[in-house]
């Protein structure tokens, strides 16, 4: 009966201490925390999404004539009488192969500035009269992964998201998720930069991946308690196993006596 109670005793103390091993503290999962009531933060952040290699994009002209803008919306016939506007893919050189106009280098511009360049190429080429281009990123979506709630791939539906609204898409941070060192992938037309954020600073607004731009990565890792209750797990389960292997065959060896 006493060696079955100091058993149990032992199992106990090791439970408490590995629950409390693993406990996170406030100050690793609260967001911006030196922030101040009623400070303000004036956004003077001026980004714009660029054009990238691998971007796919629609454009549409339209003018008061219809009919002569016909040639440069191109519309593909997908069955049932049913016709879906062609879309654009930037290759590797950063053009794309547009109508009539040819070749066109957009990579590294913004929307607004490609759609100025078309006009300009419309109206120089005396093509067509004030011209309404309207240009949009069909491909802009960001992934997230690691410790939020629903990792995936996310689209993106305007010109620009930041790090916090896709972080909302994914259903936030778990508790296990690491605040203090969100790692952010980029890819500028082949070339990666990797980019750490501090949630729990308000100095994440100016940081230069606040705002995401297409295809960008965000992995959030895990903390500290996350990771030693994962490797606790298995060392208690062996610590467990033995002890219950030692004090069994001794509570055997005290009985057989």
């Amino acid at each position: 009966m006493k060696i079955t109670f100091i058993r149990k005793k032992f199992i106990v103390l090791l439970c408490a201490s590995f629950i409390l091993s693993s406990c996170v503290t406030k100050k690793e999962i609260v967001y911006f925390q030196n922030a101040k009531s009623f400070e303000t933060i004036v956004d003077t952040d001026t980004f714009k999404t660029t054009l990238k290699i691998g971007d796919i994009i629609s454009i549409y002209v339209s003018t008061l004539d219809q009919t002569v803008t016909q040639p440069y919306n191109i519309v593909m016939q997908t069955g049932m009488g049913a016709g879906q506007m062609i879309d654009y893919l930037i290759d590797v050189d950063g053009n794309i192969d547009y109508p009539v106009l040819g070749k066109i280098k957009l990579m590294g511009l913004t929307v607004d500035e490609a759609k100025e360049l078309f006009k300009n190429k419309f109206e120089d080429g005396q093509l067509l009269r004030d011209p309404v281009i309207i240009l949009r990123v069909l491909n802009f979506r960001v992934t997230v992964a690691g410790e939020v709630r629903s990792p995936g791939v996310y689209p993106v539906s305007g010109e620009r998201v930041t790090i916090l609204e896709a972080l909302g898409l994914a259903g936030d941070l778990t508790i296990k998720g690491r605040r203090d060192n969100v790692l952010v992938v980029r890819d500028f037309n082949g070339t990666k930069t990797y980019t750490r954020v501090d949630l729990t600073s308000k100095e994440v607004f100016n940081s230069p991946v606040y705002y995401l731009t297409q295809n960008d990565y965000i992995y959030v890792e895990p903390n500290n308690s996350s990771v030693s209750g994962a490797s606790g797990d298995l060392r208690i389960a062996t610590i467990i196993s033995i002890t219950s292997f030692i004090l069994t065959t001794a509570l055997i060896f005290v009985t057989r006596n």
